[in-house]
């Protein structure tokens, strides 16, 4: 780095950097901190705490729920059928282990939001299938309510079950 020549801090450059014994006077007056208490220096600061959740939630996308024609409670209730099939019970559910995609519909939960009560979203759970009940599916850690479902779908799982209907 090239200096100007009438630079009033030339002779501080120059010295270079402060070097210091571990017990001195100035080690002893400012001592070093502590690697916690520094990086929480440079540590964001969030002045107001859930504020981008918040905005982030308004950005959220509501819809009515769609009722179903009835073709599609058909198939979707062959499909249920197939599935209980192939889990009816604990063994039978982790020996075909039968991985689905299920959509369903969940209401708006922000009471703050204008879609509360009326509109939803629809969700889409991927996993293994380990019990239908009489009102829910439980789908890997999910539980999804059976009245809610629109879709279930599963690489060519339900192609070879044409003639099966419960």
């Amino acid at each position: 780095m090239t200096m100007p020549a009438n630079w009033g801090y030339a002779d501080v450059f120059l010295r270079g950097y402060p070097r210091h014994e571990r017990f001195d006077s100035f080690r002893l007056r400012h001592p070093s901190m502590d690697k916690g208490r520094r990086a929480k220096i440079f540590s964001p600061f969030d002045a107001l705490k859930g504020f981008s959740e918040a905005v982030a939630a308004k950005e959220v996308l509501y819809e009515f729920k769609r009722e179903l024609s009835e073709e599609e409670k058909e198939e979707l209730n062959r499909r249920l059928g197939i599935l209980h099939r192939l889990t009816y019970n604990g063994r039978m559910a982790r020996a075909n282990k039968v991985t689905a995609s299920i959509t369903y519909y969940v209401p708006c939960s922000d009471k703050d939001n204008f879609s509360y009560g009326y509109r939803g979203q629809y969700l889409t759970e991927t996993g293994i299938v380990w019990r239908i009940g009489l009102r829910d599916i439980t789908v890997g850690n999910k539980r999804i309510p059976l009245e809610d479902i629109v879709s279930i779908d599963s690489d060519g799982l339900f192609d070879g079950w044409e003639d099966y209907a419960e």
